[in-house]
């Protein structure tokens, strides 16, 4: 299982989006406080459809709380300032993908005592950043793929 944290997040669709995502891979959904928005807010439950249930939603007042009440073995910190590409991280089970709100990213200082985990997708240098659910569902879909899609279907059933 993969676990994305948000730290953060500002924009109710995103994060519906990355909810439905969690519920397609069953990664788990870990929210840092301050949020931009009510996590009952019928923008985020529109963005995710009808999965919700099937996504495992933990919510944290900062990311003290969340360091206390998870043993994080491996985390990768997304961010456009990484000095590695995604596709150089080695993905374990049970790893801990960070990502920040959308204005800023993740804290610098977070970033700096986490040097050696952070990762970026590379993108044109022009370009600002991704939007925030596309990233997630790239880096998830790489750890996965790394992991050979543990407990995930690979096939479809088109008719011929």
């Amino acid at each position: 299982m993969l676990n994305i944290v948000l730290v953060e997040p500002e924009i109710p669709q995103n994060c519906g989006n990355i909810a439905r995502t969690c519920a397609a891979t069953g990664a788990r959904l870990h929210l840092i406080r301050p949020l931009g928005f009510d996590i009952s807010d019928k923008a985020v439950k529109r963005a995710g459809l009808d999965y919700w249930h099937l996504v495992e939603v933990k919510d944290y007042e900062n990311l003290d709380e969340f360091f206390r009440q998870n043993d994080v073995q491996q985390m990768w910190c997304l961010s456009t300032k990484a000095p590695k590409s995604y596709t150089e991280a080695k993905f374990e089970d049970n790893c801990y993908l960070f990502f920040g709100k959308e204005t800023k990213g993740l804290p610098e200082d977070f970033l700096e005592a986490h040097r050696e985990s952070c990762i970026r997708l590379p993108m044109r240098e022009e370009a600002r950043s991704l939007n925030l659910s596309n990233s997630v569902a790239i880096t998830v879909y790489e750890a996965l793929r790394q992991l050979d899609f543990p407990g995930l279907q690979d096939y479809g059933n088109m008719r011929g």
